[in-house]
Parts: structure tokens; sequence; C-alpha cells
């Protein structure tokens, strides 16, 4: 899985492609668990490009929403892929997170 994040004064965005799955969550926690902080409660998680994700990679996105919620934040998915979509849907786990599409007002 590749894993991308823009770093700008008022967001974080991560961009993620390809698979995401439990090989992947040790590195996708080292680089995206720090960019959720008091000062920084919001992170964007693109989800356009992920082509299968596990459990174990479920189980780091609600870690991520926890944390972020624990600041005040949240983690918003933005265009999640249809394979991520159903999965996030069939664990009712949609309901935990806004998702919203790229081209939405982010305010």
């Amino acid at each position: 899985m590749i894993v991308r994040t823009e770093i700008e004064p008022s967001r974080r965005t991560v961009h993620l492609a390809g698979r995401f799955d439990a090989h992947e969550a040790p590195g996708f926690r080292a680089a995206v668990h720090p960019l959720v902080t008091a000062e920084h409660p919001v992170v964007l998680m693109d989800l356009s490009q992920v082509a299968f994700l596990d459990s174990t990679a479920l189980a780091e996105l609600v870690r991520l929403q926890k944390q972020a919620r624990a600041f005040g934040g949240e983690v918003v998915l933005v265009d999640p892929a249809d394979a991520v979509r159903v999965i996030l849907e069939i664990t009712d786990l949609a309901e935990l997170f806004t998702i919203r599409s790229s081209g939405d007002d982010p305010s």
C-alpha cells in the first residue's frame, strides 16, 4: 500500500492506494496516527484508490477515529472505493464516519 500525506496549515489529508490489510497496518499507524493531534484533530482520508481492506484495516480506521474524537475532531472518509464502501456498509461501520465526495465543500 502507498501512503501519501499532505500537511497543510488548516488540514491533514492522507491518500491511500492499494491493499490495506494486516501487513500494512503497522506502517499506516506509524505514518498516520501522529497526524491527529489536539491542534489538528480532523484528518481527511482519501480511500478512492484502495482496492481491498481487511478487518485489521477497519480496526486501524476505527482506532484513528477514536483518537480524533478524543481531540474533538474526526476522520472524514473521502471517495471510498466500491470495495471499501461495501465493507463499511456490511460491517455497519459506515455510520461511524463522515463519508463525502472529493467534490464536496469541506467547510
